[in-house]
């Protein structure tokens, strides 16, 4: 089964890079993804080139390389970090939304450790402007700077490169602010919490990325406690009453509750991630939730039964939703068009075949989600979530296995 999931992320592969991916400007060793398909003037210049969906691109980038590394693979993750350091123009820090930052940060500390491709030197000030970010009152990130509203989307994912940078202190932090103060009488995890005058006011909104970057956080802070306590690969029994690995087993007993969650909340009766999040930024957000699922299904030890049942349980919401999208999808010159709801069948982009000079630019306007990069990249996420985790049940452990996402 291992062979169809790599196909069909193979082939979600192909269908961005030839749909969307462009040299910036013209630029030799450049690459950016076009925001859209088919993409209008405006689009084809960069002018609106969504800092955070090119990190998620590269990231997703990175997926593939870490899956089989090629030389054409690593020449397009470097393009691409080249491209975005272009398109920005000034530094990489020079952006206010500390969620744009953070999620490009993840995907360049990815893309660094890829065989024989090296993270720009930018990322080491990106991380640390990050983490000087924090809010001393509220010891969170703002959603931007000079904000007061502190939110999911912009904490989860710091907590995430935080924890995996060794600032373990930050992380928690962060992460235990989330589940003390962001959690719906449900058991998901709220937007954020906005500091008003009369004093601070919930944003109640649920979204799926906030329910993985919840996950992504209390996992990776989870093992590297384990880690320094050095109990890796034992059983829960035989760990000690040492205060890292309660702090630990705090943080795995947050995931084994959230995944459950996500099941009962966010899924239909097969198991499918089923949750409207349309175009636009949107289209990210369940390909967000199932990458951090995949990192749990395969990497949240299997030393008790509550951990080996949440692996299940989040393998079985990426391989059913994988299935799902997979089925629905359209094919044009043999190459998919995701669906932006996972349950019904893709659109075909509606000025798709017709040329600038037969009608206007205006027709791409006409919103259809299945257009927007977002969307697409939410499918290839799940291709290559689905991949693993396949890889991960008939034990073929590669290089991508078990390593961070």
């Amino acid at each position: 089964m291992i062979h169809k999931w790599v196909n069909r992320a193979d082939l979600a592969e192909s269908a961005i890079n030839e749909r969307h991916a462009a040299r910036v400007w013209g630029l030799p060793r450049t690459n950016l993804g076009h925001v859209a398909w088919p993409a209008n003037a405006k689009e084809k210049l960069f002018i609106h080139w969504h800092y955070w969906w090119q990190a998620h691109y590269l990231d997703c980038l990175v997926d593939a390389a870490r899956r089989r590394t090629t030389k054409a693979r690593r020449d397009r993750i470097r393009d691409t970090m080249r491209g975005i350091s272009v398109r920005n123009v000034k530094k990489l820090t020079t952006n206010r939304y500390y969620d744009d930052k953070a999620w490009l940060a993840l995907a360049l500390g990815r893309a660094g450790k890829v065989r024989k491709v090296r993270a720009p030197k930018s990322l080491a000030p990106l991380e640390t402007d990050i983490v000087a970010g924090i809010d001393s009152l509220t010891g969170v990130l703002p959603w931007r700077s000079g904000e007061t509203f502190y939110n999911v989307p912009s904490n989860g994912p710091a907590a995430i490169m935080m924890a995996r940078t060794g600032r373990l202190k930050e992380a928690r932090q962060i992460t235990d602010w989330i589940f003390d103060t962001l959690i719906d009488g449900d058991g998901l995890v709220m937007d954020g919490l906005r500091m008003r005058m009369h004093g601070p006011e919930l944003v109640s909104n649920i979204h799926p990325y906030c329910q993985g970057v919840a996950l992504g956080a209390c996992l990776e802070i989870g093992l590297k406690l384990q880690e320094r306590a050095g109990v890796s690969g034992t059983t829960v029994e035989h760990w000690s009453e040492a205060d890292k690995l309660e702090d630990a087993l705090q943080y795995y007993a947050h995931i084994h509750a959230l995944v459950n969650a996500v099941s009962r909340k966010m899924t239909n009766s097969a198991g499918v991630i089923d949750w409207n999040t349309g175009d636009g930024d949107g289209g990210l957000f369940k390909g967000i939730l199932v990458r951090y699922l995949a990192d749990i299904a395969v990497r949240l030890p299997d030393d008790s039964p509550s951990n080996r049942e949440t692996k299940k349980l989040a393998a079985r919401m990426v391989l059913e939703s994988a299935e799902s999208v997979w089925n629905h999808r359209l094919e044009v010159d043999g190459l998919p068009v995701f669906a932006t709801d996972w349950t019904t069948d893709a659109r075909l982009p509606q000025n798709f075949g017709l040329s600038s000079s037969g009608l206007s630019d205006l027709v791409s306007v006409v919103r259809v989600d299945e257009r927007d990069l977002s969307v697409q990249l939410s499918g290839w996420m799940l291709m290559e979530a689905a991949a693993r985790v396949v890889e991960k049940l008939e034990g073929n452990e590669g290089e991508f296995t078990g390593r961070g996402l």
